[in-house]
């Protein structure tokens, strides 16, 4: 019985099939259920204690960002380009392969940009704010990400240096780029559930670019009351220069 309590004591969280190992190798023949027993008789007698548990969260701590930043209450999107919500869509096309599709919506005009990538990487996050600024129309003046790793490090070092506000979501928080959420199930119910994927990556880029085309210069948009993206941004372009 001492032998017990006294590794019991030592590890507090092991129970009998594991001090019976340790018994054992100190040459005590006992069995499983003995060192049981001697557990619960122990306890009974008062002699041995159950530590108490202390409330502990095993969380990861979030990483600071020296740059992004929580979206302030007062700032709204009003204008194309105010807002522009970026978020990455898994592509399965063969078993055992992933490929990333980066998604950028405006929030205002709807305006899409898309760019298939091998990984979601900080980097290739980082050549896709390129294809932000090359394919929409207006200035981009924010970007609103969750907490992703490819949003971090060279992604926010270059939001910073192309002076581009990051704005980034809570933990646990989709809802709030539901605008872009939504972009990925129209862009795979009507581009990827219709067509054969090549085999290449460039080859698809190519594709999902003359679809882009189409969304964002052809497709009438309900939200926008069935204008397309296009017709919005020259509406608003309009609108501020008289």
């Amino acid at each position: 019985m001492e032998a017990v309590q006294a590794l019991r004591e030592q590890y507090p969280r092991w129970g009998k099939d594991k001090l019976v190992v340790l018994l054992r190798k100190e040459g005590w023949p006992v069995s499983t259920s003995m060192v049981g027993r001697i557990l619960r008789r122990l306890k009974q007698r008062g002699l041995l204690v159950e530590p108490l548990r202390r409330p502990l969260s095993a969380r990861q701590r979030p990483r600071p960002r020296p740059y992004g930043v929580r979206k302030p209450k007062e700032y709204v999107a009003s204008r194309p380009g105010d807002i522009v919500q970026v978020d990455t869509l898994d592509l399965r096309p063969l078993p055992g392969v992933i490929l990333k599709q980066f998604t950028a919506r405006d929030m205002v005009s709807r305006w899409d940009v898309l760019a298939v990538h091998t990984r979601a990487t900080a980097t290739s996050a980082s050549s896709f704010l390129d294809a932000i600024e090359q394919r929409m129309p207006f200035p981009v003046w924010a970007i609103q990400v969750d907490g992703g790793s490819e949003f971090q490090a060279t992604f926010e070092t270059e939001c910073q240096r192309r002076c581009i506000r990051l704005f980034v979501l809570p933990p646990r928080s989709p809802k709030l780029n539901g605008q872009v959420k939504r972009a990925h199930r129209t862009h795979t119910e009507e581009f990827y559930e219709l067509i054969d994927l090549p085999d290449t990556i460039p080859e698809l880029n190519r594709l999902l670019q003359d679809w882009e085309r189409v969304y964002n210069t052809i497709r009438p948009h309900q939200a926008l009351g069935y204008r397309t993206p296009l017709q919005a941004v020259l509406q608003f372009q309009q609108q501020e220069v008289t």
